[in-house]
């Protein structure tokens, strides 16, 4: 009995071991994974290397570019009416006195019948509406891919202003760390009073706070960025802080020119107004006669009473010919030709409205650019004195006339003339890559 159990204890503590090294083993195991996905180096970017990226892999241009296939398809049915159509079938039918279908055709136990239209304008006025449709569509592709490069150009200069003003903020809060240690220490010894502890700790919270909501902004950033390439949703990603290509100041020159010329928006609208002329010249030729090859080949049967009707029984007959219509009153026509006439003025009028809204759209974006440009300039010359500000304290600092509080608040206050550079320099590039956007030199531009 005793060995019994001191076996039975044995392999309790063997199967207890078993567990607990599996155990052990899973956790190292899981450890080494993370350290592994954490070592893995951060995929460096540049900013056209972002942008094709999300050309590259966007949902939004491959669904343009299936729409664009749709309305490719869209033509081959309106032009499938001028080739050639043959159908065949065949039925049963009982026929009580003269041999006769409803339609007009004779019953057939088989019939093969052709079609083809030659000469039909309202049905050539559509095939060339739809042409001009799918023009407009492939115009889109062009639209989305540039609103994609946008959004990517845009989120990759925001994510590197973003990480830039971390690292100043990181500097902010030691020299308010400082600050609020020197204040400290001057209220102990009588020097300050207790209301400037309180002032230093504000500005540390406020700090922490900016702190905060920036690695917000970053991790949300770098999520959109991530989709928009369509890299994986863990990986890491590096970017650097760049300016637009300088192709940008030369393909805004002439704005207007450049926007009347090259705007997709403006393309879609001119597109749409030929489309709706061929509509109306092809409704407008509805009356003129129209021409189509037709033919026909039917087997017949004696069970529908031929023989009693005809002087000769023909088993296999066969007709082939043109067919021309000639409108004498069709009130169809005028109706069509009148939606037509006013379809078309519609469409007139909204490329005028286009063609001035955009002239008014460009411009603005033009002065928003040179203010953003000017808004820019301002904080270089304002970061450039807190600089030399810091400079002049810190030889004061080392000569022994000047304080340590001084010295750190000149700090925070670079810090914060850098933010303000940063903000308007990215104000400066949303503005361009607008502008761009709008006169149609993004992609010049980007790619």
């Amino acid at each position: 009995m005793d060995r019994r159990k001191c076996r039975e204890d044995i392999q309790r503590v063997w199967s207890v071991l078993a567990r607990t090294g599996c155990l052990v083993f899973l956790i190292l195991a899981g450890v080494g994974s993370i350290r592994a996905q954490e070592a893995l180096p951060a995929r460096k970017l540049t900013l056209k290397d972002a942008v094709n990226l999300a050309v590259a892999n966007s949902r939004d241009i491959a669904l343009a570019r299936l729409q664009y296939g749709v309305m490719q398809r869209q033509i081959g049915v309106a032009h499938s009416v001028f080739l050639p159509n043959i159908y065949t079938g065949t039925g049963v039918a009982y026929t009580s006195g003269f041999p006769l279908l409803e339609g007009g055709g004779a019953p057939a136990i088989f019939t093969l019948s052709y079609s083809q239209q030659i000469f039909n304008p309202p049905l050539k006025g559509e095939q060339r509406a739809a042409e001009q449709r799918a023009e407009e569509q492939r115009l889109s592709i062009d639209d989305v891919r540039d609103a994609v490069m946008t959004r990517a150009a845009l989120d990759y200069l925001e994510l590197a202003k973003v990480r830039h003003a971390l690292e100043l903020m990181h500097s902010e809060r030691m020299s308010a760390g400082r600050i609020l240690d020197a204040t400290r220490q001057r209220t102990d010894t009588g020097r300050e009073l207790p209301l400037e502890v309180i002032r230093a700790q504000l500005t540390t919270a406020q700090i922490e706070q900016r702190i905060a909501q920036m690695e917000d902004r970053d991790d949300s950033l770098t999520g959109e960025l991530r989709d928009l390439m369509g890299l994986p949703a863990d990986e890491a990603i590096e970017v650097s802080t760049e300016e637009i290509p300088g192709a940008a100041a030369e393909a805004s020159k002439d704005v207007v020119s450049e926007a009347m010329s090259n705007n997709v928006e403006l393309k879609q609208a001119q597109t749409e107004l030929r489309a709706r002329e061929f509509k109306l010249k092809g409704e407008e030729g509805g009356r003129w006669p129209s021409f189509a090859l037709t033919g026909q080949y039917n087997v017949l049967s004696k069970i529908n009473n031929y023989s009693d009707y005809f002087t000769k029984f023909q088993r296999n007959n066969v007709i082939f010919g043109v067919q021309v219509q000639i409108p004498i009153f069709a009130s169809r026509t005028s109706s069509a030709v009148a939606f037509a006439r006013a379809d078309f003025n519609a469409a007139n009028l909204a490329l005028q409205k286009k063609r001035n809204e955009l002239s008014l759209d460009v411009r603005r974006k033009a002065r928003m650019v040179r203010e953003a440009e000017l808004g820019g300039e301002v904080a270089r010359l304002e970061l450039q004195l807190a600089q030399e500000n810091v400079r002049v304290l810190q030889a004061q600092f080392d000569e022994g006339r000047g304080s340590l509080k001084d010295l750190e608040a000149a700090h925070i206050e670079e810090n914060d003339k850098w933010l303000a550079f940063l903000d308007a320099s990215y104000s400066r590039q949303q503005a361009q890559l607008e502008l761009l956007h709008t006169t149609g030199q993004l992609a010049l531009v980007l790619q």
